[in-house]
């Protein structure tokens, strides 16, 4: 091997990259062996006071973080679970990199690809990502785009389970904004095999063309401006914040208005069925997209799910750069 060859990184060299962009790009099995060693490995460290997976499977790897946007539960969760499985992150903002000088995405990508074995990002620009895993020679994970939150939908699935047993067949309801967190949930609906009825006001559908792919695939996935209609009868009630990071005051006050129908109160859970879930990513601003009473009634389940952004990011970062044998990270040495 030459000299030049000898300090190219092995993933240039190696087998497609495992990116993980968005759940539509991934099919179902995989989807679901990812949760299920996630599952696994939440089972294996629960009762350690220190919650270290006992084989260190990713000790001596690295993950870079990325986060051009504020975040709680993406950045925590990737930091402390890339640490339980051994490994050890940088967390980087814009602001500290020369791309906030205006170095471009590819060489940006092609630099961190020599020093880390992953990247996480979260950007306001969707371009953003999909020129990082374009440029990079390692996985890239999607953790938050405008149009998408696919680490999120898992550790929905992952609690739904938890709770209620195999989510393939059941439904979801989703009521307020067609927001990036909608178009990742009507992926996973088509990937896992649940039924979801979305509301939302006309002029906040989600995108066309991401039902229209849902369709072309087959999905149980419908809109509805009527959000009694959506809820009636289903097995988790799903709902986000009306306001994203970038509105304005008037902007947010204008769309507060507009959802005010779409509130999840408990007049609309009464609705849902007798032992339905309620969901929501948070943060949560009680009394617009939810009232006090649902978010801390017997049907919430919002902080197991948080907890889960932890264990379902494990089962991501275990198929990323796990190799092989990814799976058996979910399982008792024997």
């Amino acid at each position: 091997m030459s000299a030049v060859a000898s300090i190219v990184p092995p993933s240039l060299n190696s087998a497609p990259l495992r990116h993980f962009l968005d759940l539509k790009d991934l099919d179902t099995a995989t989807l679901r062996q990812i949760i299920d060693t996630a599952a696994g490995m939440k089972h294996m460290q629960q009762g350690r006071r220190f919650p270290l997976h006992p084989r260190l499977p990713l000790a001596g790897r690295q993950l870079g973080l990325i986060m051009s946007k504020p975040s709680t539960r993406t950045r925590v969760s990737f930091e402390v679970g890339m640490r339980q499985l051994g490994g050890d992150v940088v967390v980087l903002s814009p602001q500290e990199m020369q791309i906030g000088r205006g170095e471009s995405i590819a060489d940006t990508a092609r630099v961190l690809s020599r020093f880390v074995d992953a990247i996480v990002l979260r950007t306001g620009q969707t371009s953003s990502l999909h020129d990082l895993a374009s440029w990079s020679g390692v996985p890239v994970i999607n953790g938050l785009t405008p149009n998408s939150h696919p680490v999120q939908i898992m550790a929905d699935i992952m609690t739904f389970e938890e709770h209620r047993g195999p989510v393939k067949g059941r439904t979801f309801a989703w009521t307020g904004d067609g927001n990036n967190v909608l178009v990742s949930l009507i992926e996973g609906a088509v990937r896992f095999g649940f039924t979801l009825r979305a509301a939302t006001p006309a002029d906040m559908k989600p995108p066309q063309d991401v039902l229209d792919w849902a369709a072309r695939e087959g999905g149980k996935v419908e809109w509805t401006a009527d959000p009694r209609a959506a809820v009636s009868g289903a097995d988790c009630v799903v709902t986000d914040t009306w306001t994203s990071m970038s509105d304005s005051e008037a902007e947010a006050s204008a769309r507060a208005e507009r959802l005010e129908p779409y509130r999840v109160t408990t007049e609309l859970m009464a609705l849902a069925a007798p032992q339905a879930l309620f969901m929501h990513c948070l943060p949560a601003h009680i009394g617009e997209e939810v009232t006090q009473d649902v978010f801390e009634s017997r049907h919430s389940v919002v902080f197991d799910e948080a907890e889960n952004r932890l264990h379902a990011q494990k089962g991501i970062l275990a198929w990323a750069l796990g190799g092989p044998n990814w799976t058996s990270f979910g399982k008792e040495q024997a």
